[in-house]
C-alpha cells in the first residue's frame, strides 16, 4: 500500500489562495470568500464575500467587497464550500 503524502495545515491552507473557501467562525458567523492570503496564526484575508449569520428563522445574508478574519476565531474551513445554503 501507498504512503500517504504528509501535509501540515498551513501547506494546505496556502494551496487554497485563490480559491473559493467556507469559514465557520465561533460566533453565529458563517463566511464564503475567495482566499487571497493569510499569516501563521490563520488571521486571512478573503474577498468576494458572503457573511451568513445565523437567525432563528435561518441565515441572513451580506454582501463584502472583502475582510480579515481573526484566526483565533475560526472554528473550520471547507475549500471550496459554498457556505450553509448550498445543502
Amino acid at each position: 500500500m501507498a504512503a500517504v503524502p504528509q501535509m501540515l495545515p498551513l501547506e494546505l491552507i496556502d494551496k487554497c489562495i485563490g480559491s473559493r473557501l467556507w469559514v465557520i467562525m465561533k460566533s453565529e458567523k458563517e463566511f464564503t470568500g475567495t482566499l487571497v492570503g493569510f499569516d501563521d496564526f490563520v488571521n486571512m484575508v478573503l474577498e468576494d464575500v458572503t457573511e451568513f449569520t445565523k437567525t432563528p428563522t435561518g441565515f441572513t445574508t451580506t454582501k463584502l467587497s472583502q475582510i480579515l478574519l481573526n484566526g483565533n476565531n475560526i472554528v473550520m474551513m471547507v475549500p471550496g464550500g459554498e457556505g450553509p445554503t448550498a445543502a
